[in-house]
């Protein structure tokens, strides 16, 4: 365990999680959001796990979590630190299994993750990019302390965020 939360216990993805990881990154608003990863099957989605997130965690000391309901040990989602090559500090992410949307989890686990990202880390400076048009992680983003500073091309679509 990485982050406890009243609700949550934030851990380290593992190889066990593909099937999780192969849901999450299929749900429309993570397609739309974040982008098609072209996870589209178990091996696929174990691929990822290893290429992306375990590895950000052996370089980078951090990465993306799951969120794992402390009553239940269900994971439900995923939160944490990305450390772009074309950004100069962090950025909090976060994405969450439809039915559990809406209940305060993902500004829970985004709020102890940007805590642990200063208190930990010591990291100074954690940025957040999103899209324009996803006004519920804008939302999150603002209520957790962030604040827009300015907009960015990003990625190979050069989309504005």
């Amino acid at each position: 365990m990485i982050v406890e939360t009243e609700r949550l216990f934030l851990e380290q993805v593992n190889l066990k999680d593909g099937k999780f990881i192969l849901e999450l990154f299929n749900l429309p608003a993570c397609i739309q959001f974040i982008g098609d990863k072209e996870i589209y099957s178990l091996d696929k989605a174990k691929l990822y796990i290893q290429n992306s997130l375990i590895k950000s965690y052996n370089e980078n000391g951090f990465g993306l979590y799951k969120m794992v309901l402390k009553d239940s040990q269900k994971t439900i989602g995923i939160c944490g630190l990305v450390k772009r090559p074309s950004l100069e500090n962090p950025d909090i992410g976060f994405a969450i299994l439809t039915e559990f949307e809406g209940k305060g989890y993902a500004f829970e686990a985004a709020k102890a993750s940007l805590k642990y990202a200063i208190s930990e880390l010591g990291i100074k400076s954690v940025l957040a990019i999103t899209n324009q048009d996803n006004v519920r992680s804008v939302n999150l983003l603002e209520r957790i302390g962030l604040r827009f500073q300015k907009k960015i091309n990003y990625g190979e679509k050069e989309e504005e965020l």
